[in-house]
């Protein structure tokens, strides 16, 4: 009995020191990066590689089907439990296209904090300004532009006489 109460203690220790860290030590991380993106590959040795970094999306016609996209974010100097949340907006800035959260949590402020959000099956309307929102338990971080540009598409040379 007395080995099930030093267990049960202990136990019961861990859950309200986890508790405490959650709920009053909780410290809100800063967003260190953000970077849109086709893609993030985790490599054998841990390090994440960004696949087909946009900053514009060029197309020759609309609507704009893409696969997916991935929103990588590098979040520092945070400790405690927290959401995020990535919304793709349309050009009217209220329009909802895309949006995925991640549940994460960062144990201490000394060590940063990656997250990829993949948003699947965007379609893109129109050309124009889009925007990248990031928010963090319900708050607004960062909106940043992502522009669907038309190209020229290109004319096939003429046949040789």
């Amino acid at each position: 009995m007395k080995i099930f109460s030093i267990f049960f203690n202990f136990r019961l220790a861990l859950c309200v020191n986890s508790f405490i860290v959650s709920h009053f030590m909780s410290q809100v991380p800063t967003l260190q990066a953000s970077v849109i993106c086709e893609d993030v590959r985790q490599e054998a040795n841990g390090i994440q590689s960004l696949i087909g970094v946009l900053t514009i999306i060029p197309a020759a016609n609309a609507p704009i089907n893409l696969l997916k996209l991935a929103v990588w974010t590098r979040w520092i100097n945070g400790a405690g439990k927290f959401t995020q949340n990535v919304r793709i907006l349309a050009p009217d800035g209220k329009t909802v296209i895309g949006e995925a959260n991640v549940e994460f949590e960062m144990q201490t402020a000394e060590l940063p904090h990656s997250n990829t959000n993949i948003i699947v099956g965007v379609q893109l309307p129109d050309f124009g300004v889009y925007r990248v929102e990031i928010a963090l338990d319900g708050n607004q971080v960062i909106n940043y532009p992502l522009i669907v540009a038309q190209i020229q598409q290109q004319q096939p040379a003429p046949a040789g006489n």
